[in-house]
């Protein structure tokens, strides 16, 4: 019973909700950005601090960050855990979580190793997680379009190559303060974990192409 009350919980609502009370929550009280931000000089010497990798993805900088991740967590993560359930039955929520948990992680390691001397670093927001969501999603429908600026109407495709590379340049070269590792390496993660779930996705990629 308990088990498929588990396997039959929607995951995406949780989250959405998990993550927009907890960073308005945030907004109030500054301390507690020192508990849950991701600091990776702690992290890297501190095992117990690993808690940070996951608590740091609950909450945002400002209004903007949040407004922005979960408005794509809305259209893409509530859709994606759906799909999830159509493909594999109810362990799909399971699915759903496991690949944003893990996208969580393993889009901060690099951070981790990056800044694990400078002090002075901090990180947060579910970026990294959602971008593993939206890329999963261009995997089962990369002609699907998509808004560019909420106005210029781009395929799914497109956008997934021109976002990869975008990271991959401002990883090296912006000074925005913002963790484009953790979006470069998220979106690696969800289509890592997608293959590994469904093999069958990359030929059916393809064959949105007719190849």
């Amino acid at each position: 019973m308990l088990l498929d009350y588990i396997i039959n919980t929607p995951v995406a609502s949780i989250i959405f909700a998990l993550t927009v009370g907890l960073s308005i929550y945030a907004f109030s009280n500054p301390p507690i950005y020192g508990r849950m931000m991701l600091h990776p000089y702690t992290v890297y010497r501190d095992r117990s601090k690993w808690p940070m990798v996951i608590t740091s993805g609950l909450i945002h900088k400002d209004w903007t960050h949040l407004i922005f991740n979960m408005l794509t967590f809305y259209f893409f993560g509530f859709a994606l855990e759906s799909l999830l359930v159509v493909q594999s039955g109810p362990i799909g929520h399971l699915y759903f979580a496991g690949l944003y948990v893990v996208a969580l992680v393993l889009s901060d390691i690099p951070t981790i190793m990056q800044q694990k001397n400078n002090y002075n670093y901090h990180s947060l927001g579910a970026s990294g997680a959602i971008s593993a969501v939206l890329f999963s999603f261009i995997l089962f429908y990369p002609r699907t379009m998509l808004y560019l600026f909420m106005a210029i109407p781009i395929p799914a495709f497109v956008f997934g190559f021109l976002y990869l590379g975008y990271c991959i340049w401002a990883s090296k070269n912006a000074r925005d303060g913002i963790n484009h590792d953790a979006h470069l390496y998220g979106a690696l993660t969800g289509i890592l974990v997608t293959l590994l779930l469904y093999p069958w996705i990359f030929r059916h990629f393809a064959e949105q192409f007719g190849f």
